[in-house]
C-alpha cells in the first residue's frame, strides 16, 4: 500500500513564485538576492500556517544554488539543490527551538558556526519557534548573531514576536507575514483539485477557506478531511455536515424573521438549530457574523470586506436593502451582549430566546424612539394595552391606585353628585408621559366599564360624570396646610399599605410648603428622590386633585444642596470627639504612649 502524504506536505511551495499571499516578502527577498544585499539574520513573524518556515527553506535553498535562474529561483539541478531536495544538505541546518531551547543547545550551534560550508557558498541556520529559547540561550546567541562569519546566515521564525528580546530584534531584519486571504486560499485549493482530478462546489471551497481562519496549512488539513468524507466530489452540504457548520439559510431566515417581527418563527428556527445538535453560542456567533456581512453591504467601499461566496453575495446585497443601518448595529450589540453573558447564565436557552425576542421587537422600539406615532400605536397593540370595547355584563373592576374615581372623598369634603347635562363636551386632551401610557389606558378602561354598568344605553364617546376641571370654583377646598395635611397623611398610609415604604419615607422627610392656591413645593435632599417622586406624580396628583376638588394642583421641587451624605467616622475621629468632651483621655494616651490605629 502506497504511503499517503498529506496535502500540506505534498503541495508545499518550493519556489518563491509558488508562495501565496506573501508577495511583499518574496519580492523583497528576491531583490536582495539579485542586488547581493542579503542580511546576515532574518526574523520571520506571523500567525501559524502562513509560510514562515517554507519561505525560510526556499531562501536557504536559493542562496546556496549554484545556478540561480533569471527569475531568482533555484535551478533544482545543481548538487546543492539536489542535496536539499533529498534532505541531505550539510550546509543547511534546521533547529526546533521548542525542544532545543537550553543554553547548551545554542552553545553547540555556535560551535558549528566556526566551520566553513562544504561545497556551497553559505552555511544557513533555520531556527523555528525561536521565542521558546530561554533567556540564557538568547544571551549566549547574541554575540554570534550580531557578528557572524561572512558565510553564516541565520533565519529565525516565530509566531509570538512579543516574546523575543529587543536585543535579538535589533540584530535581525524583521519580516511580518500576513494571514492568507480567503480568495487566495480558494484559488490554491482549486489548483490542487484540478491536479488531483476532483470536482468541488465553489461554496464548499469558500467554507473550507473561511474555517481555516487565514492559515493555508489548516485549509489543506481540512481539505484532506473532507476528501476522506466525500470522495472526489466535494459539495457544500458535505462540508457543513463534516465541519459542524450551520447553513447560510438559517441566518437568512433569522434576519427575515427579525425584519417581519415574527417572534414565533424566530423561536422555532432556534429550536430547529438546537434539534440538529448545534450549540446555542455557535448560533449566536454565526448570526452576528451574518449581520456583520449585511452591514458591510450597506456601503460601497466595504463590499470587499464581505466574507461570503460570490453565489451568496447577491442574497446578502438584497437582504441588506431591507434592513436599516440602525437596526443592524443595535442587533449586533444585542447579540454581542448575549454572547458575553451566555456562560454566566443559569438558563442559557432562555437567555438566547429572550435576545431573539428582543431582536424581533427592535425595529418597533427604534421607530418609537424616533417619534413615529403609528409605531407607538402598533407597540401598544402588540403589548395588549389598547382598550377593548366593554360588554354590558362586565362587573365593576376593582379600584386601582391611579384611578381618580376610586379614591374616598367623603372624609375630606362633601361629594359632588353627578349632574345631568343636555350636551356634554369631551374633555380636553392632556399629554401623558410615556412612562404612564399603560396606567392611563387602564384607568380609562375602568371608567368606561363603570359607565356601562351604571347606564348601558349611554354613549361611549363621552363621560357621564363631570371632569375635575369642570367643578365650580366655589366647590373647591382651599389649599391650606390644614386642608392638605390630612389628605397627605392618608396618601402616605396608602403607600405603606401598598408596599411602597421607601416612597412613603421620602414624602415624610420632604419639606412641604404651599406657594399659592395650586402649587405645593417639596424640598428633597437629592436628585434621586426627585426622580422617584416624579415617577409617582401620576398617582399622587390625581389623589390630591380629586380630594381637594382642584384640578390645577401641581408640584414644585427644591433640592437642598446643603444636605451632605453621612460620613463613616474612623477610630481616630471617634477618639478626638471623645477627647474634646473629656481631656483626661488625651493625657492618658500620652502618658502610656499609645498610638491610634
Amino acid at each position: 500500500m502506497e504511503n499517503f502524504v498529506v496535502s500540506a506536505r505534498k503541495y508545499r511551495p518550493s519556489t518563491f513564485e509558488s508562495v501565496i499571499g506573501q508577495e511583499h516578502i518574496t519580492n523583497t527577498l528576491k531583490n536582495a538576492i539579485r542586488n547581493n544585499q542579503l542580511a546576515h539574520a532574518f526574523l520571520f513573524c506571523g500567525p501559524r500556517g502562513v509560510g514562515k518556515t517554507t519561505c525560510a527553506r526556499i531562501l536557504a535553498k536559493t542562496i546556496n544554488c549554484l545556478n540561480i535562474t533569471e527569475s531568482i529561483e533555484a535551478c533544482n539541478e545543481c548538487d546543492s539543490c539536489k542535496a536539499f531536495n533529498q534532505n541531505a544538505s550539510f550546509n543547511i541546518y534546521e533547529l526546533d527551538a521548542a525542544s532545543n531551547n537550553s543554553v547548551d543547545d545554542i552553545r553547540g550551534l555556535v560551535e558549528q558556526v566556526r566551520y566553513a560550508p562544504q561545497g556551497a557558498k553559505y552555511k544557513i541556520y533555520i531556527i523555528d519557534e525561536v521565542h521558546m529559547l530561554s533567556a540564557a540561550a538568547f544571551n549566549a546567541f547574541l554575540k554570534t548573531l550580531e557578528e557572524p562569519p561572512a558565510y553564516a546566515k541565520f533565519i529565525l521564525a516565530t509566531t509570538e514576536r512579543h516574546k523575543i528580546l529587543p536585543t535579538i530584534l535589533s540584530r535581525c531584519q524583521v519580516f511580518d507575514f500576513h494571514r492568507i486571504k480567503i480568495e487566495s486560499a480558494v484559488i490554491q485549493l482549486q489548483k490542487i483539485i484540478a491536479q488531483e482530478g476532483m470536482t468541488a462546489e465553489p461554496e464548499a471551497l469558500h467554507t473550507i477557506a473561511q474555517k481555516a481562519d487565514g492559515a493555508m496549512r489548516d485549509a489543506l488539513s481540512i481539505f484532506d478531511r473532507i476528501v476522506s468524507f466525500s470522495g472526489n466530489n466535494i459539495t457544500y452540504q458535505h462540508v457543513i455536515d463534516n465541519l459542524n457548520i450551520l447553513d447560510y439559510e438559517y441566518y437568512f431566515k433569522g434576519v427575515q424573521h427579525m425584519i417581519d417581527k415574527d417572534v414565533p418563527g424566530m423561536l422555532l428556527l432556534f429550536d430547529d438549530v438546537l434539534a440538529k445538535g448545534f450549540d446555542a453560542q455557535h448560533f449566536l456567533a454565526g448570526f452576528a457574523e451574518h449581520l456583520r456581512n449585511l452591514l458591510m453591504c450597506k456601503f460601497p467601499n466595504t463590499h470587499k470586506l464581505l466574507e461570503a461566496p460570490n453565489s451568496i453575495t447577491n442574497r446578502f446585497m438584497q437582504q441588506s436593502q431591507q434592513c436599516t443601518q440602525m437596526l443592524m448595529v443595535n442587533a449586533l450589540n444585542l447579540l454581542n451582549k448575549c454572547e458575553l453573558e451566555y456562560k454566566a447564565s443559569k438558563n442559557p436557552r432562555l437567555h438566547v430566546e429572550l435576545t431573539l425576542v428582543k431582536l424581533c421587537h427592535l425595529q418597533t422600539i427604534i421607530d418609537v424612539q424616533s417619534g413615529d406615532p403609528d409605531a407607538k400605536k402598533k407597540m401598544i397593540d402588540q403589548l395588549g394595552l389598547a382598550p377593548q370595547p366593554p360588554q354590558t355584563n362586565l362587573k365593576p373592576s376593582p379600584p386601582t391606585p391611579t384611578a381618580i374615581a376610586s379614591e374616598p372623598t367623603n372624609k375630606i369634603a362633601p361629594e359632588v353628585p353627578p349632574t345631568e347635562q343636555p350636551t356634554l363636551q369631551p374633555k380636553p386632551i392632556v399629554p401623558i408621559p410615556k412612562a404612564g401610557i399603560a396606567n392611563s389606558l387602564q384607568n380609562k378602561l375602568d371608567k368606561i366599564k363603570q359607565q356601562v354598568q351604571q347606564n348601558p344605553s349611554a354613549s361611549l364617546a363621552v363621560e357621564t360624570t363631570p371632569a375635575i376641571a369642570e367643578v365650580e370654583p366655589e366647590t373647591r377646598i382651599a389649599l391650606t396646610e390644614s386642608s392638605l395635611l390630612p389628605i397627605w397623611n392618608q396618601y402616605l398610609e396608602k403607600l405603606a399599605n401598598d408596599g411602597k415604604k421607601s416612597l412613603s419615607v421620602i414624602y415624610k422627610n420632604a419639606g412641604i410648603c404651599i406657594l399659592n392656591e395650586s402649587i405645593i413645593q417639596l424640598t428633597l435632599i437629592s436628585q434621586l428622590e426627585k426622580e422617584m417622586v416624579e415617577e409617582d406624580k401620576m398617582a399622587v396628583l390625581p389623589y390630591l386633585r380629586s380630594n381637594l376638588k382642584n384640578a390645577d394642583i401641581d408640584f414644585a421641587f427644591l433640592i437642598n444642596q446643603q444636605s451632605q451624605p453621612y460620613k463613616a467616622f474612623t477610630a481616630e475621629d471617634r477618639f478626638k470627639a471623645m477627647a474634646e468632651k473629656n481631656p483626661v483621655l488625651e493625657e492618658l494616651r500620652q502618658s502610656f504612649g499609645l498610638e491610634l490605629e
